[in-house]
This record gives structure tokens, C-alpha cells and sequence, in this order.
């Protein structure tokens, strides 16, 4: 009995020594770059060498993607309309579903075979519709990059095929952005969860098999999107969701494809099993005793604009403290809805998250009468505490 009492007690201790660990140690990434994003709130939970500039290889077409769903968003483009394939697109080498030039595909299965199968000549199909040009395109790739704020990424191509002076790169970091972006389309996850389909083109059938293999294997896995090249390395964007979380990794430069696989299913679980997602802000909580001096009625009330978020380590809770930060010199005229402030979620010194505190009323400016009286009375008020004093 009492054999059996001492092992289980070794097995527990043994159970909560392993546990402490994986939450209090910071996670190591055996791949030249990595980095693990909140999808909802955009917080990092781990990083990298994140901003280190590295060729994408096919992750790139994250930015393909991005661009033809908000142009479908905008209704220039449909999924249904067909375009025609160019002999430019019919070149093109690496992963690719053979489209012959001069027939005319769907721009879904173009789409599909970009998500699914990294195919290359898709992947030009579909810039040259959206931008006219494919320099056109590749131009306003980067200026979506720009908007985006990925400062440390240059496009010369849409689909991640090597330069010869290594003028095309990005970074962990950027790579997040991007698919983070591309995550608001859900349709593109419909496509990148797909195992294999058949796509029926003009000249032939393309049988597409997904290049990303976790898909099959890690759980909530949907996405999004696999590369590879000599210079590259093995690269993989993911993205799952388990419960509330959604979590996005990037790995970059692994050696193999197994090593991108298991870094990237050890990242995930990582920030899956050591932190939790939690409601600190309730969309509408007040704010109360907002001092607007000059303002007919002298003080107002702020509200926040939306539930907010944050993402923290087991067992953190009690370290997050709160702040509200008003916007300097506040003013009447107030109109409601206006932004007077932010409610700031804060642990060990760094804003996890902020939420914007709007007006619940119109506050119109106080006449020059009241406001002279107002400022008398303070005048007489500081006088009778200096005496009092």
C-alpha cells in the first residue's frame, strides 16, 4: 500500500514539475524564425528572430489570396467569372496544375488551386486579372504590404519562386499580419481545410492534394498556407482554433518538412496549452465622472466601444491591472460617440490590450457667463483653502 501511495506521489509531483515548466519556461524554436499571433487580439505569444528578413518562398501567396478576396469583397471580380490564361502563366515551374494557355478558368478553382495546391500558374492567372499587369499586381502587393504595416517586406513576384539577388523577402512578423488579414475571408479557410479535390478545367482535370499535411494531422488545424525553395527552407503559416482561441504561427527556414511540422504543432500546442483567453472589458461598461469643465453639464460618462479581450499565461490573472487614459484637454462641444478615451489592460509593464471609451451623451459648450462664474468660484474656493491651510 504504502508502495504504491509514494509512486503515485512521485507521479503527481512529476506531473506538476513538467507542467510548471512548459508554462514558465519560454518555448524554444529549433527553426531560423518563428512567431506565434493571438488571431483575435494580435497579441504575440512567442517570437523569434520575428522581424529577421528571409525569402517566404509560397507563403507569398498569402498576399496573392489577400488582395483577389478584397476585390471580390468589393465586387470587381466574382468567384464565377472565368479569365483567360496567358502563356505567361502557363510557364511557370514549380508546383503548378498545368493551365494551357488561352482557356478560361474559374476564378474559384483558381483560387483553390492557389490555397490547396500552391500552384503557381493559378497564382499568375489571377494577378494578371486583378491588376491588369502582372508588374501591376505585384506593385499593389506591396502597397497592401505598406497599409498593412509589414515594414520589413519587398514583392517582386506573386508567387514566391526564388530571384537571383534575393529581392523578394519578408518576415515572421509581416507573414502574421498578412495572414491575420486574410483570416477575416472565412471562404479561403474552406479551401486551405481541403484534403483533395478535382478541379475540372477546360483542357484536363487538376487532382489537388493539400501541400499543408498538418491539415490531416493537428486538431483545429485550417489553414493556411505551406512554401519551400532551396533558399528558403521549409516555411508554413498555420492557423487553428480550439474553443474561443485562434491562434496563427509562422515557421521559417526549417531544414526539412518534418521539422516545420513539429515546430509548428509545438507552437501551437504551446500557446494553446500554457495561456487563456479572457473578457476584461464588457462592451457598454461605464466610466464615470469624466471632468468636462467647460461643458454645460460639468462632468459625463464614457462606455466602451467593444468587449475587449486579452490573451495571458495561466494563472496570470491577478497580475493585470487596468487603466484609463483620457485624451489631454477635453472640450466641450461633446458629441455622443465621441472617442474621449481608452481603458488600458496592462501586466508587468506592457499594454496587452486597450479598448476606445466613447461619449454616452452631447454635452454643448457652457456660455461665457456660467463658465466666468465657474472659474470665480474656483478662484474663491483655492483662496479659502490657502487660509485654511
Amino acid at each position: 500500500m504504502n508502495k504504491y501511495f509514494y509512486t503515485g506521489i512521485i507521479l503527481l509531483l512529476t506531473f506538476i514539475f513538467i507542467s510548471t515548466s512548459l508554462y514558465a519556461a519560454d518555448f524554444e524554436a529549433g527553426v531560423e524564425s518563428a512567431i506565434l499571433v493571438d488571431y483575435e487580439t494580435g497579441q504575440v505569444l512567442f517570437e523569434k528572430n520575428a522581424n529577421e528578413v528571409l525569402p517566404p518562398a509560397s507563403i507569398t501567396k498569402i498576399m496573392t489570396l489577400l488582395l483577389a478576396m478584397e476585390e471580390i469583397e468589393k465586387g470587381t471580380i466574382n468567384l464565377d467569372d472565368k479569365i483567360s490564361i496567358s502563356k505567361h502563366a502557363q510557364s511557370m515551374g514549380g508546383s503548378q496544375i498545368f493551365l494551357a494557355a488561352d482557356t478560361r478558368v474559374e476564378v474559384e478553382d483558381l483560387l483553390e488551386a492557389v490555397t490547396v495546391a500552391s500552384a503557381n500558374d493559378a497564382s499568375v492567372a489571377i494577378a494578371e486579372a486583378i491588376g491588369g499587369t502582372y508588374s501591376n499586381f505585384v506593385g499593389q502587393m506591396n502597397e497592401r504590404a505598406a497599409e498593412l504595416g509589414m515594414e520589413n517586406t519587398n514583392f517582386v513576384n506573386s508567387t514566391g519562386l526564388p530571384t537571383e539577388h534575393g529581392e523578394h523577402y519578408s518576415t515572421a512578423r509581416d507573414i502574421s499580419i498578412m495572414a491575420r488579414e486574410l483570416i477575416k475571408h472565412p471562404k479561403v479557410l474552406k479551401w486551405a481545410s481541403i484534403w483533395h479535390d478535382i478541379l475540372q478545367l477546360p483542357n484536363r482535370k487538376a487532382d489537388l492534394t493539400n501541400t499543408n499535411k498538418l491539415i490531416n494531422k493537428y486538431p483545429g488545424m485550417d489553414g493556411l498556407k505551406t512554401g519551400h525553395t532551396q533558399e528558403a527552407g521549409f516555411c508554413l503559416a498555420a492557423t487553428a482554433k480550439r474553443e474561443n482561441m485562434r491562434l496563427i504561427s509562422v515557421v521559417l527556414k526549417a531544414e526539412t518538412e518534418q521539422e516545420r511540422e513539429e515546430v509548428t504543432s509545438r507552437l501551437l500546442d504551446y500557446g494553446f496549452n500554457a495561456f487563456i483567453k479572457e473578457k476584461v472589458v464588457e462592451q457598454g461598461s461605464k466610466v464615470q465622472n469624466i471632468n468636462i469643465a467647460d461643458g454645460k453639464k460639468t462632468t459625463t460618462t464614457a462606455e466602451a466601444a467593444r468587449d475587449l479581450y486579452v490573451v495571458i499565461k495561466r494563472g496570470s490573472k491577478n497580475t493585470m491591472e487596468r487603466e484609463i487614459k483620457l485624451k489631454d484637454g477635453l472640450s466641450a462641444p461633446i458629441k455622443k460617440g465621441e472617442v474621449l478615451g481608452q481603458e488600458a489592460i496592462i501586466q508587468d509593464g506592457k499594454v496587452l490590450a486597450a479598448v476606445d471609451l466613447l461619449a454616452t451623451e452631447d454635452i454643448a459648450k457652457a456660455n461665457i457667463f456660467v463658465r466666468l462664474w465657474r472659474g470665480f468660484l474656483n478662484w474663491i474656493g483655492s483662496l479659502i483653502g490657502k487660509f485654511i491651510n
